[in-house]
């Protein structure tokens, strides 16, 4: 193991700790007053991924690989049981059992398989199983590209209806996002034919055109938000979670960019993300 499954996993457990533990507050956000034992759940994990968190922010460059091996064992184990909570969330929910809570079936799936993406690039990081650069590009597209299109989605639900033309502008997010994905899909199903550099970089190209103005968009929202100037029900937290997710696909999307044009890459500790392989 090299410096280099140092910093990529560090990076990783650092961003992604961070997402799990703001999934915690936003689940119980959502619960009813008497859901009193979920909400003691989601508490338990916000201060499970809260101290991995702080545990992550230790660690360095020069750490051991051995201990940041067993620190990646240690964090998907919690991310398997948090992934657990989500999945009994959601069946409760489509159950009809938590009547009058106001997380959105489509939201706790969506943040299980952001859990689920997270478990599964740790365990690739430990058995050094890495994808070829051609599959990681379709699937990692293929998974942030449905993460963008399920937060236009959430966006637009939860701002105020009166909010009409922002409304307006989130679902027109939602719509471009959901073809984005279809073309993914199919260039998912096209594949080993499909994998030639001239479609991939072009590929990588009209996807950040459209990750770039969601940012954009999500940003706006966010300043709005926090300065009070709009109608919604959106959590300032909330708001800059999206944003910080959308920041990460563009890195992701630029690494993959210089990877395909033979540019350097930087290394992994030299920015804020790294771009992972596809689960």
């Amino acid at each position: 193991m090299s410096d280099g499954f140092v910093a990529r996993s560090l990076d990783e457990v650092l961003f992604w700790s961070r997402i799990m533990k703001e999934h915690s507050f936003f689940l119980k956000l959502g619960f009813r007053c008497e859901d009193t034992q979920l909400i003691q759940e989601a508490n338990h994990f916000y201060a499970v991924f809260e101290s991995i968190e702080h545990r992550a922010n230790t660690y360095s460059i020069g750490t051991d690989p051995y201990t940041i091996r067993r620190f990646n064992e240690e964090t998907f184990v919690a991310v398997s049981h948090i992934w657990a909570f989500k999945r009994k969330v959601l069946g409760l929910i489509l159950a009809c059992q938590l009547p009058g809570g106001t997380n959105f079936p489509l939201l706790v799936d969506h943040v299980s398989r952001e859990a689920n993406y997270f478990r599964n690039r740790l365990a690739e990081l430990n058995s050094g199983k890495l994808e070829p650069l051609p599959d990681a590009i379709i699937d990692e597209n293929v998974f942030f590209l449905r993460i963008m299109a399920d937060h236009a989605k959430f966006i637009s639900h939860l701002l105020d209806p009166s909010e009409r033309k922002l409304v307006e502008q989130a679902n027109d997010f939602s719509h471009d996002f959901d073809q984005l994905l279809f073309q993914a899909r199919d260039l998912e199903s096209m594949r080993p034919q499909s994998q030639t550099g001239p479609l991939l970089d072009q590929f990588l190209d009209q996807n950040k055109v459209s990750v770039k103005s969601l940012r954009d968009f999500k940003r706006t929202a966010r300043e709005l938000i926090e300065a009070c100037r709009i109608k919604s029900i959106i959590h300032p937290l909330l708001a800059d979670h999206v944003f910080r997710e959308a920041e990460r696909f563009l890195l992701i999307i630029d690494l993959f960019e210089k990877s395909l044009t033979g540019h350097p890459v930087p290394a992994p500790h030299e920015v804020s993300s790294f771009a992972p392989n596809a689960p």
